[in-house]
């Protein structure tokens, strides 16, 4: 098989369901397997794009040099119209040579046409999987809204669905509703239309290289310095006058504002270097904020791919505490942790009063960050091999450091009681609430339906992402962050080049006919509440229907 050999959907299929990583780049086929060990970025990340053409969302997150690299790994080529595949890890069925080969001799009934048909890489397969416990229904490739409404990627639910039926009927006529709203409010996903989206967002990309938007505008960070060492400088004379909870504060204001350059470096936003921009991130988030910079990449990286998607966007899965999907009101298998998240008691009854609970709760979002982080380099989930291998050393040395010189030489040493420690820790992370709040606020108020593998990558970063309007003065507190569908539409850009890129997405939305959703920070606040306080109202609903149910049951019995 050479690099230049054209290559069918059937032949693609069968490569997959023989368990090869196959991604198609630019019309070509990439061969991965020997790439998933080595790729900076987790395996996770190719595994959503298998059987698709990655061409955007690749080219979107690599440099030039991997893109030139990708030609090492083509085994082929694709002429003509490439229909994207549904990946293995999202539930997708393919055949393997044999039954693509069976099902070409299958004979047509009598009265319906004399030939054989040919059943398509598109249709769907009934046949239900167990997967590390979870049965799911497999399934291809998908064009129709007949077909999407045929997926069931979740089977497994939780108790009180489970003893109601009526009570899983309500959550599939809703999740029905948002599914038909999303198809009537966006673009059609046919592929004339999706194909149109795609070349205009791919000219606009062309043009905003030319014109220097991806080139760092190294000044910018002069200003922030500024600001990083006036809130050091503070919490440190704030803690020699025993000014404890002022100095605390302090310190969580700069940790907040430090983890903006630390974003820009794990995009590889600053040098461009996988190694310098790693330097730079893991200092700035492990030795100096104590949290992993490979956690948050890995968990980041898949986010930005299947953005909102409640089975497979750890981003949005926050049971018990929150959830912003009905999906969620079923058990569902976490493709990113590996592990089934149950809608258990707790979750029941958080979520039903998660839009009091919503900023008590991020007031603590850095607490499970830690845990996260540790979790993250002691499993080992960074990749082993290739040019990211020292990068997990270079964090777990990085956050010794920081408990040393944070939990040690400061809250031990430094602090004269216990009450007083347990006070300033408690401070010092709360004080960084506000980025828990810009990382949520651009997402939990937009679509989480699954609206099929036919759609653009434009427009799904479009469909499930917000920005936050401000006036630029304010751009300090938000980091640059608050443009966040610029960000997802072009994640390489550094964020000091995010409001002048601005207008030009606007003019991208104007032209492919799609809304650019923007709001003030009060109303995209009010947007994100109104969706919890939605999202609780459909889980009393289904508490109440669930416990009418069972009052039934027993006055049936008595």
């Amino acid at each position: 098989m050479g690099p230049t050999q054209p290559l069918s959907s059937d032949d693609v299929e069968a490569m997959i369901a023989d368990g090869k990583t196959i991604v198609i780049y630019e019309n070509r086929v990439l061969r991965l397997d020997s790439w998933l060990q080595k790729h900076p970025g987790g395996d996770k990340v190719v595994f959503h794009m298998v059987g698709r053409d990655a061409t955007d969302e690749f080219n979107a997150y690599h440099s030039r040099e991997a893109q030139a690299l990708s030609r090492k790994f083509q085994i082929g080529r694709i002429d003509g119209v490439w229909k994207n595949f549904v990946p293995p890890i999202q539930g997708g069925f393919f055949r393997t040579k044999e039954m693509i080969d069976e099902a070409k001799t299958i004979t047509v009934p009598a009265g319906s046409s004399s030939r054989s048909s040919s059943i398509s890489s598109g249709s769907f397969s009934n046949e239900v999987l167990t997967l590390n416990g979870v049965s799911r229904k497999r399934h291809n490739s998908f064009d129709s809204m007949t077909d999407l409404e045929e997926v069931q990627k979740v089977t497994i639910v939780s108790p009180s669905v489970r003893e109601s039926p009526a009570s899983a009927e309500l959550m599939a006529e809703y999740d029905r509703k948002l599914v038909e709203h999303d198809l009537e409010k966006y673009p059609s996903l046919d592929y004339g239309t999706q194909t149109f989206i795609t070349n205009k967002y791919r000219e606009l990309q062309a043009k905003l290289q030319r014109e220097g938007y991806f080139k760092c505008t190294y000044w910018g960070y002069g200003s922030e310095c500024v600001r990083y060492i006036t809130l050091a400088a503070l919490s440190f004379y704030f803690l020699q006058t025993k000014w404890y909870l002022l100095s605390a504060t302090c310190l969580g204001l700069f940790w907040h504002q430090l983890m903006f350059t630390a974003h820009d470096a794990g995009h590889r936003a600053i040098t461009h270097s996988f190694f310098w921009d790693n330097i730079i991130g893991g200092f700035i988030a492990d030795y100096i904020s104590g949290l992993s910079l490979g956690w948050w990449k890995s968990s980041h990286n898949i986010h930005h791919f299947v953005t909102n998607d409640p089975v497979h966007d750890p981003d949005i899965q926050q049971l018990p505490f929150f959830a912003v999907s009905t999906k969620t009101f079923n058990n569902i298998f976490s493709t990113y942790y590996d592990r089934l998240i149950e809608f258990d008691a707790v979750a029941q009854i958080m979520v039903r009063i998660q839009n009091w609970t919503y900023y008590p709760i991020l007031c603590f979002g850095r607490f499970n960050l830690h845990r996260l982080s540790w979790e993250h380099l002691l499993i080992g989930k960074s990749p082993r091999h290739g040019e990211a291998a020292w990068v997990r050393y270079y964090e777990i040395v990085g956050i010794i450091v920081f408990w040393y010189w944070y939990g040690y030489l400061l809250v031990y040493l430094q602090l004269p009681t216990i009450s007083t420690r347990i006070g300033y820790v408690l401070v010092s992370h709360i004080a960084t609430m506000p980025l828990h709040v810009q990382v949520t606020l651009s997402h939990f108020a937009m679509s989480t339906s699954d609206l099929g593998v036919s759609e653009s990558f434009a427009q799904k970063m479009l469909r499930t992402t917000m920005d936050v309007d401000c006036p630029a003065w304010l751009d300090f507190l938000h980091g640059g962050l608050q443009f966040q569908a610029v960000h997802h539409l072009f994640p390489r850009m550094p964020r000091h080049n995010f409001r002048a890129a601005q207008k030009h997405v606007i003019d991208f939305c104007k032209d492919i006919g799609m809304e650019y959703c923007i709001y003030g920070f009060v109303d995209g606040n009010k947007e994100v509440l109104s969706k919890l306080e939605d999202i609780a109202k459909q889980a009393s609903i289904i508490a109440e229907c669930t416990n009418h149910m069972k009052k039934e049951a027993m006055s049936g019995l008595t």
